[in-house]
């Protein structure tokens, strides 16, 4: 069985129309998010998953990570159910969204690691050393006495990465890592991906829109779109499946 299986999954939401003239309540109706999406991925992958804004990719995100529960189909990471045991499967993944932080506002950053030690019970000898190993790769030392507010946007997102990885998830999900990165940064952090992945042979499951993120860590890529799996292999293959107006073209039809 690989690490990740996901078969047939489904998810529907409903929603409310505008309220039109004349009428008291609003009509609803049922937006289909993912409609029969299935995929495995083995321990140690770097994948790339890409679609246009409301494809879905947010939405399988959620749902690995346990935070919403599918309307259909089954789901396993690492044999566990998330949204069912999902206390047992948060203690190996991370979760990094580029526009939500999981560390607080107004205190030093070490204070915000602090609470996530004692959250995910990490022992202390190993805290510390994973701290320094974090901190020193992602070259934010000088900054833990620095409350997350005081940041700029790039040295925030190495803080929250560094928070997402302290307990040593097997799992790493990002939605959006880089977005409003400037290009030090975005290479930075790049870097730090690659020798995550290598050093720990930690599963990264990326979405984005920054194709040049895609072309830089992922060798495989899943393309989502209007719920459904429209590809699924290697990145190469599917840059040779097309000429260079083409894939241009699908690019702009993705809005990537």
């Amino acid at each position: 069985m690989s690490y990740i299986e996901v078969n047939n999954l489904k998810k529907d939401f409903i929603v409310k129309k505008k309220r039109e003239k004349g009428k008291l309540f609003r009509e609803k109706e049922t937006v289909h998010a993912l409609k029969d999406v299935s995929f495995s991925v083995e321990k140690g992958e770097l994948i790339g998953y890409i679609g246009p804004n409301g494809a879905g990719k947010s939405t399988t995100v959620k749902i690995l990570s346990g935070i919403l529960t599918p309307s259909g189909g089954n789901v396993t990471v690492s044999g566990i159910t998330p949204w069912k045991e999902r206390k047992k499967h948060v203690k190996n993944i991370g979760v990094v969204f580029g526009q939500r932080s999981q560390l607080w506002w107004d205190v030093p950053i070490i204070d915000s690691y602090d609470l996530l030690k004692d959250i995910y019970k990490i022992p202390k000898t190993d805290y510390e050393s994973r701290l320094k190993e974090l901190t020193e790769a992602l070259q934010i030392e000088e900054l833990l006495r620095t409350p997350l507010r005081l940041l700029s946007l790039g040295q925030r997102m190495k803080a929250e990465f560094c928070g997402s990885l302290l307990h040593r998830p097997s799992l790493l999900f990002l939605d959006e890592p880089t977005i409003g990165l400037d290009a030090v940064s975005k290479l930075a952090l790049r870097d730090f991906l690659k020798w995550e992945n290598k050093e720990y042979g930690t599963t990264i499951m990326l979405t984005t829109h920054d194709m040049e993120d895609i072309f830089e860590l992922c060798s495989r890529v899943m393309v989502l779109g209007h719920g459904e799996k429209l590809y699924d292999g290697e990145l190469q293959n599917l840059l040779d499946s097309y000429d260079s107006s083409a894939v241009a073209e699908m690019y702009k039809e993705l809005n990537l």
